[in-house]
């Protein structure tokens, strides 16, 4: 990879960040290595859960990435509570980050990721933490668009994982 540094408008110098240097023209769905960091001995894998092919397939709707965002993190957060640190959308709105201690690599949590989606795609019934009390945007939700866009997921996780950034 090359250092390429970037100037703000006071003239200072900045590295582009990690995920702007992965060449998007070729990324595909699937669950990636976005980066490990490391402090103190405590390292933070952050994974890049790729739903959506950039650039090329419309990106999410905002109800759909806010539902895939309460019922992922309820899920994971219940499954590894020990080991996840964050679970939330991308701004592109093509995918998620899911940051987990340890310097993980994506094959071990594959089929944790795989169980996140059979979660969604089965859940019913009211949305954690969609009520006024609990969340900012309550009312935007919708679980069967949360759903399909799993589904899709799920399926080319299944079909053809794509678990390293083409280089």
């Amino acid at each position: 990879m090359t250092h390429i540094a970037q100037q703000d408008d006071k003239g200072s110098h900045m590295e582009k960040i990690a995920s702007f240097k992965v060449d998007h023209l070729k990324l595909d769905k699937g669950l990636y290595v976005s980066r490990v960091d490391r402090k103190d001995g405590v390292a933070l894998t952050t994974f890049d859960l790729r739903m959506r092919k950039p650039n090329f397939e419309p990106v999410m709707d905002m109800p759909a990435l806010h539902t895939i965002e309460h019922l992922g993190a309820t899920f994971l957060r219940n499954a590894r509570k020990d080991e996840v640190v964050y679970f939330g959308p991308m701004g592109c709105r093509t995918g998620f980050y899911l940051v987990m201690f340890g310097d993980l690599k994506s094959k071990d949590v594959l089929g944790l990721v795989t169980e996140m989606c059979d979660f969604i795609i089965g859940f019913r019934g009211d949305i954690p933490g969609a009520k006024p009390e609990e969340c900012g945007n309550y009312l935007e939700q919708n679980l069967d668009m949360a759903k399909f866009y799993i589904a899709e997921y799920r399926s080319a996780l299944q079909t053809a994982p794509h678990l390293e950034y083409e280089a």
